[in-house]
């Protein structure tokens, strides 16, 4: 799973509300955009962790769609195995997922023995039930390959009219988007020896939905209405039916995929279409042994299901037919919940040409990924299509989490830590009579009816719904605060100004509840600066009175709490930094690659030809020289930059030394399994925040030293400008591994365990450690690399790295 400790195994329990949720299996060919995670993962997360919230019995599994041609031809495309493709980008959408704070109960994959055993299995039945049959199909066949050639196995030049593209693959032309049967093309090919292919016959085997249709018609139209599909599905639904079903061909012609369990089909597998849905049944077995409890028992469980709008039919006419055509008692989809498409600034979101926002790449934008999903949540497109632009997020960002979510949490959070002279010293007052306070009631009313309207649109997955108005209450307290004028009440009536901060601040706890399935990283940040364990279940069950007490807010938090340390939750995106990730993510990922390594070249060719400008650098490395041109043996001439251990950190945890207003205490993950402690002399140049869970260069290898009474085991470096009033950390790639060597090109070799410090390494070495005019971090004209891009400093050009 995605989370980083796995949700202990849950099982239905009789008389809870036991509800099954899956999203739309990604395909694992490629990197997920942005439009795949709200399409099906983010929202069904979302569900869940409202399900979660309101104590229901729920879980949510998904997982990789492993098997099928696109595999095969990813394989080819990368010279490797389809199954080294799939543990690769299985790894990756993993951990895409993982930084999103995607919680499933269970993460599988399709390519697993359970796979193949339920997937036979559910064969068996319908061989058995006589609701399949075989019949003759004609495919291309290459004689070189010796094998049928599958649709994406074969290109060769468009027989449409006016196009006529020399390079449309076997199930579509790119160029002109007419969908193709590889027999059509013109002069076909086959792309794994180039040589010409021939039609064929082959059998397959076909499960007969005209058959089924009595049943599935029945199922529809029953479940539609109790589950209350969406219109888009009713309507995608209602469109298979009005063309009338066909039968469906099950197998494929291909090596990678379920074995077909037949005599007379031994060579093939089973087609993606009818082996990828039974994966959310396989990776519950996965799960749990038990998983029949889940998926036999539509009296007790409800399925809900998320997905584009181009997977309905699969869920609402193929699935279905195919459980119902085992006589077995299924757990069928209750509710399906369909999104549109959601586009990129001018064009589309596409995995194949490599256009728009990446999984990957909105973690390196160091945007936050509460300020993500929010963005992605209130632009889900629920009925219609929408865009995604970086003005737009910039705006919602600026606008909706940072002037309102956030300066209301904050105001009120810095009023009350105030010392008693002028607030309430971190306590949550008393606040006697806040129920006849007639603002105060007026605002708990407000309130009360938002949170009824938030379970309502919940419930019926209108997650957007729920979203806008949970922030509405942000908004009712941001007035309720300028109504009450409560920094005069304070000073004139302290009685009443305790009543709007115990208000205001209960208020904040319930925002922190309402909006956790939203953005859940954000929910434990406040719960932090509230000063609630990290083990605090926050709750809107029925049975404790959490959404009665909505309606008194100033309820949640009992007088006397002492409250946390109340820091900004969000930061404002600028217009320079808009136009610098529009330039950035502009273009397929092929043009961005080539792009960046053009500009690699650029920095090296100007690191080489740069001459260093900062006279401090000049005089080290004069005073340097005669010691560089000793002869060879000596111990100086042994010292290099590669006897230094650099390595890529995560700060994981930051405080403040507790004897010395200086200096951090930080525990930096370096990649070996325990966290080093290090202290670090930065507070006064770095904010405490600033510090949380960034990456960072951290030297492993110096002597450990003992500062102010705590021992310190490595050395986060920064860079200072000429008279140390400024300093800054140098940044590594975002995405660079956790524990991952910096490098200098030419420079081999391993790192001493600890430098000894009678020879003087380190003080040797350091001289030459600065950031070049373009920000690098350098050792003289080479930069500070990792296997995914240089380190770079914010703002301090030609500045001393130590």
């Amino acid at each position: 799973m995605a989370a980083a400790d796995r949700n202990p195994i849950k099982l239905p329990i009789p008389g809870k509300r036991n509800i099954l949720i899956t999203s739309a299996l990604p395909y694992v060919n490629n990197v997920p955009h942005l439009g795949n995670i709200i399409g099906c993962v983010l929202s069904a997360d979302v569900f869940a962790r409202y399900c979660r919230l309101r104590g229901y019995n729920a879980i949510y599994v998904c997982g990789t769609d492993e098997y099928g041609t696109a595999t095969e031809t990813k394989a080819l495309e990368e010279n490797s195995t389809p199954k080294q493709i799939c543990d690769k980008y299985h790894a990756i959408h993993k951990e895409v997922y993982k930084w999103f704070d995607i919680n499933f109960d269970e993460f599988g994959r399709t390519s697993t023995p359970q796979q193949t055993e339920v997937c036979q299995s559910i064969f068996s039945k319908l061989m058995e039930n006589n609701w399949l049959s075989e019949n003759t199909m004609q495919q291309l066949y290459c004689d070189t390959c010796k094998r049928f050639l599958a649709d994406r196995l074969v290109e060769g030049t468009c027989p449409t009219q006016g196009c006529y593209y020399d390079s449309a693959r076997g199930d579509q032309c790119e160029k002109c988007g007419k969908l193709l049967n590889p027999t059509e093309l013109i002069d076909p090919k086959c792309k794994v020896c180039q040589n010409t292919p021939h039609i064929r016959d082959t059998n397959h085997l076909f499960l007969e939905l005209p058959l089924l249709k009595d049943k599935l018609v029945e199922y529809i139209n029953s479940m539609s209405v109790a589950g209350s599909w969406t219109q888009n599905a009713i309507q995608a639904t209602n469109a298979w039916l009005k063309e009338g079903l066909r039968q469906r061909c099950i197998t494929r012609d291909l090596k990678w995929g379920v074995p077909v369990p037949h005599e007379k089909f031994m060579d093939k597998v089973f087609y993606v279409w009818f082996d990828a849905p039974i994966g959310y049944v396989s990776i519950t077995s996965c799960y749990t042994s038990e998983w029949e409890k889940w998926w036999k028992n539509p009296e007790n469980v409800e399925l809900y299901q998320f997905m584009g709008k181009d997977n309905v039919p699969f869920h609402t006419v193929m699935f279905p037919s195919t459980l119902l055509g085992t006589g077995e008692n299924w757990t069928l989809m209750k509710t399906i919940s369909v999104t549109e498409y959601l586009n990129y600034e001018s064009g589309k979101f596409s995995k194949s040409k490599g256009i728009g926002i990446f999984g990957n790449d909105a973690k390196d934008t160091n945007i936050p990924v509460e300020v993500w999903r929010y963005y992605l949540l209130t632009n889900r497109p629920e009925v219609s299509d929408t865009l995604f632009t970086w003005v737009d997020l910039q705006a919602k960002l600026n606008t909706e989490l940072l002037n309102n979510l956030g300066n209301f949490i904050n105001r009120v959070l810095s009023f009350i830590a105030k010392d008693q002279a002028s607030g309430y010293g971190f306590i949550i007052p008393d606040a006697p009579g806040a129920e006849s306070h007639l603002l105060t009631k007026k605002l708990g009313d407000k309130v009360g009816n938002y949170v009824e309207q938030y379970i309502e649109a919940m419930e019926k997955v209108k997650l957007k719904q729920g979203l806008k108005l949970a922030m509405s209450i942000s908004g009712e307290g941001n007035a309720y605060l300028q109504e009450t004028q409560f920094w005069k009440l304070y000073k004139e009536d302290k009685a009443s100004c305790s009543i709007v901060m115990k208000t205001a601040a209960g208020l904040v706890y319930l925002l922190a509840c309402l909006l956790e399935p939203f953005m859940p990283s954000f929910s434990v940040e406040v719960l932090k600066q509230l000063n609630m364990p990290s083990e605090t279940q926050i709750s809107l069950a029925d049975e404790h009175g959490d959404i009665d007490r909505s309606r008194r807010p100033w309820e949640f938090l009992p007088a006397g709490h002492k409250i946390g340390t109340p820091v900004p939750l969000f930061k404002e995106l600028s217009d320079k930094d808009v136009e610098f990730f529009r330039q950035k993510f502009s273009g397929s990922q092929a043009d961005r690659i080539v792009k960046a390594d053009a500009e690699a070249k650029q920095i090296s060719e100007q690191l080489k030809k740069a001459k260093v400008s900062d006279g401090n650098v000049k005089k080290e490395r004069s005073k340097k020289s005669s010691s560089e041109n000793k002869p060879k043996g000596t111990a100086e001439q042994e010292i290099s930059i590669s006897r230094l251990d650099i390595r890529v950190g995560l700060i994981t945890k930051v405080q403040k030394h507790p004897d010395a207003d200086s200096l951090y205490v930080e525990e930096i993950d370096v990649g070996e399994g325990q966290p080093r402690t290090v202290v670090s002399g930065l507070v006064k140049y770095i904010p405490l925040e600033e510090m949380q869970n960034r990456k960072v260069c951290v030297l492993c290898n110096l002597k450990p030293a003992t500062m102010r009474g705590i021992k310190s085991h490595a050395m986060v470096l920064a860079v200072s400008n000429d008279d140390h009033t400024k300093v800054e950390l140098v940044d590594p790639p975002q995405s660079a591994p956790v524990g991952e060597r910096v490098t200098f090109s030419g420079f081999e070799g391993n790192p001493d365990d600890v430098l000894n410090p009678k020879k003087k390494v380190w003080e040797t070495i350091q001289p030459d450690l600065h950031t070049s005019k373009e920000l690098i971090a350098c050792y003289k004209d080479l930069p500070f690399s990792t296997s995914v891009g240089v380190c770079k400093v914010k703002s301090i050009s030609v500045g001393s790295i130590r």
